[in-house]
């Protein structure tokens, strides 16, 4: 649950007005937070759109994060920005229900997208065949339908329970909130991480073990040229191949065990194909292995980009929940100051508008699209 709720039902007289100097300042640097998150979301999601490199079918996690990053800087932020200032709530007890239920909506369908993501990329990497063949576009919207579909099942409560714009303050519906909302989800995303950690450890150190076999061997290709150098002298030419046709086939030894391998077309062809089929052979290997590379490359980026955005998710809205926890616990045991309940709230809201500043300083991809998207017509000319 969204801590600006918590001036509606903690037990506190509501918070005093500010001096003008302090309102001003808190409305400054609340404004600049929104502008923030609006832009800076809506870079990601018209990045996601555009950019050939970001157009994989899970980045649309990252289009439906970024939307409810927006909505929270549209619809959530300004009002409590308004309660925040003027101290109590102006807009009317029917648009404060609304409200208090986007609110939770919106912050728990990002840690519930978070967490989606992380199974997402586990699967991609201990099941990378069968789960990356049926990683379509429409499976990553019914997984994001069932995220959304989570989250509202979860900030349905407070929207019920409701009563003259409170909350339901009873500790068992408080730790519930807080366990479903962030606890859980966040556990499940450090242990699948943690998994994801260990495979690719495993997968990284086979491997260079695998490398190093191969690169003490040759390859058929370059055995089939050493077996041909020492067996034949003879040197063929295109336009007297005709004419050496029957003197090969007398010459010829009988193929080295190394090109037993390779089909062969004809016996009559045994230098040709030896000497024409293997490079074309090794050139698609290379081809394909580099191929390979890049793309694990880039999923081993994102894979760190996403576990950063996760970390930061969970260090901005950590100290939140633990002391609206401890709050529901305790009660009059332990006192927690408001100003500093109120510092851990706005805290997690600026979550919100850190996402794209990630992206941009850990991910090459979305900082080309960035500059392509600002810097189009410079591009151009």
């Amino acid at each position: 649950i969204i801590s600006s709720c918590l001036s509606f039902f903690l037990p506190s007289p509501p918070l005093p007005h500010h001096s003008q100097v302090a309102s001003v300042f808190i409305v400054l640097v609340v404004t600049v937070i929104i502008l923030g998150t609006v832009v800076g979301n809506v870079l990601v999601v018209v990045a996601v759109f555009t950019s050939r490199a970001l157009k994989a079918p899970q980045n649309l996690f990252l289009v439906s994060l970024a939307s409810a990053d927006i909505l929270v800087a549209t619809l959530v932020i300004p009002f409590s920005l308004a309660n925040e200032v003027m101290g109590y709530w102006y807009f009317g007890s029917t648009w404060c229900s609304f409200y208090l239920a986007l609110d939770v909506l919106f912050c728990t369908s990002s840690i519930v997208h978070l967490c989606a993501i992380s199974l997402d990329r586990y699967w991609s990497i201990t099941k990378a065949v069968s789960y990356n063949r049926n990683r379509t576009p429409k499976r990553i919207k019914v997984m994001i339908s069932i995220v959304w579909f989570i989250s509202i099942v979860i900030s349905s409560p407070p929207l019920l329970m409701r009563q003259e714009c409170l909350l339901n303050n009873q500790t068992w519906y408080i730790l519930s909130s807080c366990m479903v909302s962030f606890f859980a989800p966040g556990v499940i995303m450090i242990l699948v991480y943690c998994k994801i950690y260990r495979v690719a450890k495993q997968r990284a150190s086979t491997v260079f073990v695998a490398k190093n076999a191969v690169e003490q061997q040759p390859s058929q290709s370059e055995t089939c040229f050493t077996g041909l150098a020492r067996n034949s002298d003879v040197k063929i030419s295109s336009s007297f191949s005709s004419s050496l046709q029957g003197s090969m086939s007398r010459l010829k030894p009988p193929p080295p065990p190394s090109c037993a391998s390779i089909s062969w077309a004809s016996s009559d062809h045994l230098s040709h194909h030896c000497l024409l089929r293997s490079p074309v052979l090794l050139r698609s290997r290379q081809m394909f292995l580099s191929k390979n590379k890049v793309a694990q490359m880039r999923e081993k980026r994102f894979t760190f980009v996403l576990a950063v955005v996760m970390g930061v998710f969970v260090l901005c809205w950590f100290p939140f929940f633990f002391t609206y926890s401890l709050h529901a616990v305790c009660r009059e045991n332990c006192t927690i100051p408001e100003t500093l309940f109120n510092l851990f709230f706005w805290i997690g809201y600026c979550n919100s508008s850190l996402n794209p500043i990630i992206y941009t300083i850990f991910n090459r991809d979305f900082r080309r699209a960035f500059k392509k998207i600002l810097f189009h017509t410079h591009k151009q000319t």
